[in-house]
């Protein structure tokens, strides 16, 4: 396994993965970023870290990289419908069950988009929850508000963290 930290407006942002694909992602926090990891030369290393130099610098809208997916089919499920939330844009945790066609599994999505080993990546900071508030991500409430900010999401409005 190989890892690549790319210094972030919002933190350290590490990439791990194998020769081909991407593993996970997500911020870590300083001393972490300084342990390092091979320095091989490894495919998607350089693409990974100027589509997301693009992401911050609001010249890029959506991911494009080799991700490893591994987890159940449900969470496979969620996961590619997250990929489909555009650039901008929000969902709450119902909104995505009915689109699956069963508006009952709002905590089994909820779960499913907690599991998420891609964070940014696979942009599970565009689900709020159904009453418009910021809920749980693993980067943090302070980054998701960030990131939808970024993003225009809730133009001038006032976000609720909780």
């Amino acid at each position: 396994m190989y890892q690549h930290i790319v210094d972030t407006p919002i933190g350290w942002f590490r990439i791990v993965g194998n020769d081909t694909h991407i593993v996970t992602s997500g911020w870590i926090n300083e001393e972490d970023a300084l342990v390092g990891g091979p320095g091989a030369h490894i495919q998607w290393k350089r693409e990974a870290e100027m589509q997301i130099q693009e992401y911050f610098k609001g010249a890029r809208k959506s991911f494009n990289l080799p991700l490893f997916i591994e987890g159940t089919d449900f969470q496979s499920q969620i996961w590619t419908v997250l990929k489909k939330i555009p650039f901008g844009l929000t969902r709450s945790y119902s909104e995505l069950a009915e689109e699956l066609g069963d508006s009952k599994k709002a905590r089994a999505v909820g779960s499913a988009v907690g599991e998420n080993p891609f964070l940014l990546l696979v942009p599970c900071h565009r689900i709020i929850g159904s009453d418009g508030s910021l809920t749980g991500f693993a980067g943090g409430l302070e980054r998701k508000e960030w990131l939808l900010k970024h993003e225009g999401a809730f133009g001038s409005e006032q976000l609720e963290l909780f």
